[in-house]
């Protein structure tokens, strides 16, 4: 299987995993008030039940207080793809 393509400048792919639909719902609701996003799309997160939740957001578009964190934030060693990741 071919790994998914990165989205285009300025956007970026966000996956949340929550016990609830109602928790990833109102983690999704905060980065919509900070980033310009895409619909959301929600999937099934295994056997115990959860929510995988999965939407696109636009950095070029940012409101604050996401502004103000984007121009201050750097990239560091811990920013690699998580080995529990899809």
């Amino acid at each position: 299987m071919k790994p998914p393509e990165p989205p285009s400048g300025g956007r970026t792919e966000v996956r949340i995993v929550a016990a609830s639909p109602e928790a990833a719902r109102r983690v999704a609701e905060v980065l919509r008030r900070c980033f310009a996003a895409t619909e959301q799309r929600s999937y099934p997160a295994g056997s115990d039940g959860g929510t995988r939740l999965h939407l696109t957001v636009d950095t070029t578009h940012a409101a604050e207080p996401a502004r103000s964190w984007l121009a201050t934030s750097q990239s560091s060693e811990q920013d690699r793809t998580q080995t529990d990741e899809i």
